[in-house]
């Protein structure tokens, strides 16, 4: 199991690094022998993982989540914040214990050794049916070699790494997602799976409901390691008794606060399965467990200001900031506070007497307000843009919005496309630091990102950054100054200029940006893939007097590196046809080379091979590679390197 894992692991990030990042990690040979290992282990074992390079998910748009019925309640535990609690509660008995994830619980079924069923837990008595978006959860085993019908639940759940990541990418967030829960939440009720797996959930079992035939010698342990050998992730769990049950929470309390997912406390329940079950339920919690909740760490401190937060979907959020407090090993100077009506419910005023505390010993908030001197009032101006500011009430609560369409923190997305690495290629910029320097208002267009050194002194001193920081993201903006004209259209993020339009632009007009923003609309459409919409959209983007000033701006800090004009024609033989490139080439520096060259003569490199593939490009065209294997099944056609250059009619 381990192996298959390492396996996935390996194959998937030389996969990444190959089609998405244009290197190589291993050679072919490499990749084919680890992807026939993989292949003979599952089928050894008979477990597929759902992130195996082995298997394509097929992606699937719902247009609502059907709801079903438990075929048992699923109740919530008993809860205490007492560890003398936990050792009564055992009475002499071994116990199992775990973490409580914070996600979203789910019930898988499996029969004849497929997943078969997902469902959430919704209320506890009938919950949604998630089966598309269950089979594209990161590490879920879509076969196992279990073949009876297999019930289990478990935790889905988004990391705090992917988190910070994926939050800052969805669109319509707004306030609901506050935390890895929500986010997880919403990703796993999602209609369209290819979000799903886009967001990198989790999935953790916790109980074994139904495996007949299997002997677990009345162990809940046991159940546990049975599940771990089917390929299934299982929580994090002990075996503990009265004597080491409070050494082994002091470990869990240790670990929680260098822990990458989110846990809101742990789980404690009887390794003798039938022991509780005989001790049966009260109206509201079943026996034979009891849940753990952290006990919060608290400390006093002053308000010293609430500063307002704009992001790109408009609203501001109010952020506490006060005297440095020490909380769970750390230093905490500041909370999220979530709306205006908290402010108000709390009557926070500048030097009150706070009390703060880390919910689930991560996430900082106040707890109370001692003094409270009074919430005086919301800014009625943005702090971003300077716009007014109005209040709207969501679910009984208000919420402060910028209502200025071209409001700076809008553009964050603006400016995350711009410096990706298919357009600036600006390393180390993500969309959080933007985000900052955006909110502290050093960047208010395309130019600003060039001449952030005029802010030197402050962005050394913030907190996050430092002089290395600094350094090396000044070094890559330095880096990006000299780039091609496609990278710069394509930057600008244009509605329909792709990358691979933009190239086209630029090639069609020589790469002389003047000549190309000035074209007209014939012009323009007559450059292959540019239609009526597209080539309207580019010329309404230059007739706005705003774009075309930020642009102009822009050209002043770049330096376009020179090409020779008219080297390379758009070819009949290669226009509109899509290519895969595998392999070593020889007649090119790299494939890259050789990507670049198809796309300039009209044509398009994908990295894996479908029934829209024209040509799959390989020296080796009687491998046995996956690629070649695809290919075949197709019947799309493999050529060598030579015979691409004699269809493209290129002489090498």
């Amino acid at each position: 199991m381990e192996r298959i894992k390492e396996l996935t692991d390996l194959l998937n990030k030389a996969s990444k690094a190959y089609y998405q990042d244009g290197n190589e990690i291993m050679s072919n040979f490499e990749y084919d022998k680890l992807y026939d290992e993989l292949v003979a282990l599952e089928k050894e074992t008979g477990i597929v993982l759902a992130n195996s390079p082995t298997i394509n998910v097929g992606y699937e748009v719902l247009s609502e989540l059907p709801k079903e019925k438990h075929d048992s309640p699923m109740l919530s535990l008993d809860k205490t914040k007492e560890v003398s609690a936990l050792a009564d509660f055992l009475n002499g008995h071994e116990g199992v214990i775990s973490w409580k994830l914070d996600g979203l619980t789910v019930v898988l079924t499996y029969k004849d050794g497929k997943l078969f069923k997902a469902v959430t837990r919704g209320n506890g008595e009938v919950g949604e049916v998630i089966t598309n978006n269950a089979k594209v959860f990161k590490n879920i085993p879509l076969s196992i070699p279990y073949k009876s019908e297999l019930v289990i639940r478990g935790e889905a759940v988004i990391k705090y790494s992917d988190f910070e990541n994926i939050n800052e990418e969805i669109e319509d967030v707004s306030a609901k997602y506050k935390n890895p829960r929500n986010l997880c939440s919403g990703s796993v009720r999602q209609l369209n799976n290819q979000i799903t797996a886009e967001r990198n959930v989790n999935f953790f079992a916790f109980a074994l409901i139904k495996a007949d035939g299997v002997e677990f010698e009345n162990s809940v342990l046991k159940q546990m390691k049975w599940l771990s050998e089917q390929g299934f992730e299982v929580v994090e769990h002990y075996l503990v008794n009265s004597e080491n049950i409070e050494k082994k929470v002091e470990y869990f309390s240790e670990a929680i606060k260098i822990n990458d997912f989110p846990s809101d406390g742990l789980v404690l329940v009887f390794d003798d399965i039938e022991y509780g079950l005989s001790l049966g339920r009260t109206a509201k919690f079943p026996r034979n467990g009891i849940a753990f909740k952290w006990k919060d760490e608290t400390a006093k401190t002053t308000l010293k200001e609430i500063f307002w937060s704009a992001s790109r979907t408009g609203l501001i959020n109010p952020v506490a900031i006060f005297e440095p407090v020490e909380l769970e090993g750390t230093t905490v100077t500041r909370a999220s506070i979530h709306n205006v009506s908290i402010c108000e419910g709390l009557e926070l005023g500048i030097g009150d007497e706070i009390e703060v505390f880390k919910a689930n010993m991560i996430i900082p908030q106040i707890a109370s307000n001692i003094t409270k001197s009074g919430f005086k009032s919301v800014p009625e101006k943005c702090p971003v843009c300077g716009e007014n500011t109005v209040i709207k009430e969501d679910n009984g609560f208000k919420f402060l919005y910028c209502v200025n369409k071209g409001c700076p923190a809008k553009e964050i997305k603006k400016y995350t496309h711009f410096v990706g690495r298919n357009a600036m290629n600006i390393d180390g910029m993500s969309e959080e630091t933007l985000e900052k320097f955006v909110d502290s208002g050093y960047i208010k267009e395309f130019a600003d990102i060039y001449k952030l050194n005029r802010y030197e002194d402050e962005i050394v001193n913030t907190k996050g950054f430092g002089r290395k920081s600094f350094d090396n993201f000044i070094n890559a903006i330095d880096n990006s100054r000299e780039t091609e004209c496609y990278r710069i259209i394509f930057g600008l993020g244009i509605a329909g200029i792709g990358q691979t339009n933009a190239k086209m632009l630029c090639n069609a007009f020589d790469n002389d940006l003047n000549k190309l923003i000035n074209a007209n609309k014939e012009e323009l459409m007559n450059v292959e893939g540019v239609g009526e919409v597209i080539a309207d959209a580019f010329i309404n983007y230059f007739k706005d007097e705003k774009n075309l000033l930020e642009y102009n701006n822009l050209l002043n800090e770049l330096k376009i590196k020179k090409e020779e004009v008219g080297e390379t024609k758009v070819n009949e033989n290669v226009i509109g046809k899509t290519f895969v490139i595998t392999g070593s080439v020889n007649h090119f520096a790299n494939r890259n080379e050789l990507k670049d060259l198809i796309e300039k003569m009209g044509g398009k490199v994908t990295g894996s091979v479908t029934k829209n593939t024209d040509y799959l490009i390989n020296n080796d065209s009687m491998s046995s590679s996956s690629k070649n294997k695809k290919a075949k099944e197709l019947s799309v056609s493999i050529i060598t390197e030579e015979e691409f250059l004699k269809l493209a009619d290129i002489e090498r």
